[in-house]
C-alpha cells in the first residue's frame, strides 16, 4: 500500500482538526494505492496462510441496515455478490487491514484484526448523511461550506459511484479510539476495485478534558507560525549578494 499525494485531502484534513469548545475534532482523509510491493507482498503471503485470497469472509452487519438501495448513489458488486451481503473476499480484507496499518503506524498495529470488525455499507447516501451529521453537530455552520468541498474532493479521487464502502467497527479492546475521553468516531473505506485504490476517511471527537489530541492541534498551530516566521525572514539581507568581479 502506498500513500498517494493529494493536496486537496491535505487541506481538508487540516480543516478537520479543530477545537470546538468542549471537544476536539481530529479528522483525516487519505488515498492509498492497492498495488503491492516489497513488504506488502511478504505480508500478503503470510495472510494467505490462513485462507486463499478469494475465500469469502463473513463481516458484521452494516451500520446502515435500514438504508435505501445502493443503486441510487453507490453500488457494491465485488465478485458478483449480492450488494447487501455481509461478506468480502480475503484479498479485500487484507487491503482494509493494511490501510489501517499504514494510516496509524507506528502507534497501532491492526495485523490481528478480523473480518467481523468490518462491515460493508450498502448505501453511499447513508454514509454521507452519517458523516455530515457527525461533523455538522461538532463544527456547526462552518461545515455548510466544507461539506460539499469534502465530498467533491473524495469523488474526484475515487469515483464514489463505483465504490464499495466498508467501515471499521472494532470492539473496545482493539479500538484505537477507545481511549478515555473519546466521544465518537468513524472509519470509512471507499474502495474502487477498478482503480485499485482506497480512500480512507477517519475522524474522532475527544473531550478537551482528556487532553488527548492536543498534540495534533499544536502541530497545526506550529506550522502556521513557522510559515509566518519564514515570510517575516525574507528581508533584503536574507538574499545572497551578487559577487562583483
Amino acid at each position: 500500500m502506498k500513500l498517494l499525494e493529494n493536496s486537496s485531502f491535505e487541506a481538508l484534513s487540516s480543516q478537520l482538526c479543530v477545537e470546538t469548545g468542549e471537544s476536539r475534532i481530529l479528522g483525516r482523509i487519505e488515498s492509498y494505492s492497492c498495488k503491492m510491493a516489497g513488504d506488502d507482498k511478504h505480508m500478503f503471503k503470510q495472510f494467505c496462510q490462513e485462507g486463499e485470497p478469494h475465500v469469502l469472509e463473513a463481516l458484521s452487519p452494516p451500520q446502515s441496515t435500514s438504508a435505501t438501495s445502493p443503486s441510487q448513489l453507490g453500488k457494491s458488486s465485488e465478485d458478483g455478490e449480492n450488494p447487501l451481503s455481509d461478506k468480502c473476499c480475503r484479498k479485500t480484507l487484507f487491503y482494509l487491514i493494511t490501510t489501517l496499518n499504514e494510516s496509524f503506524r507506528p502507534d497501532y498495529d491492526f495485523s490481528a484484526a478480523r473480518a467481523h470488525e468490518f462491515s460493508r455499507e450498502p448505501s453511499l447516501n447513508w454514509v454521507a448523511n452519517a458523516v455530515n451529521s457527525s461533523l455538522f453537530s461538532a463544527v456547526g455552520e462552518e461545515f455548510h461550506s466544507l461539506g460539499p468541498e469534502l465530498w467533491s474532493a473524495i469523488d474526484q479521487e475515487i469515483n464514489l459511484q463505483s465504490c464499495d464502502i466498508y467501515s471499521y467497527n472494532p470492539d473496545l479492546d482493539s479500538d484505537p479510539f477507545g481511549e478515555e475521553g473519546s466521544l465518537w468516531s468513524f472509519n470509512y473505506f471507499f474502495y474502487n476495485k477498478k482503480l485499485k485504490r482506497i480512500v480512507f476517511f477517519t475522524c474522532r471527537s475527544v473531550s478537551v478534558l482528556s487532553g488527548y489530541g492536543r498534540g495534533s492541534l499544536d502541530n497545526e498551530l506550529d506550522m502556521d507560525l513557522d510559515d509566518e516566521e519564514e515570510m517575516d525572514g525574507f528581508t533584503e539581507d536574507s538574499y545572497p549578494r551578487a559577487l562583483c568581479i
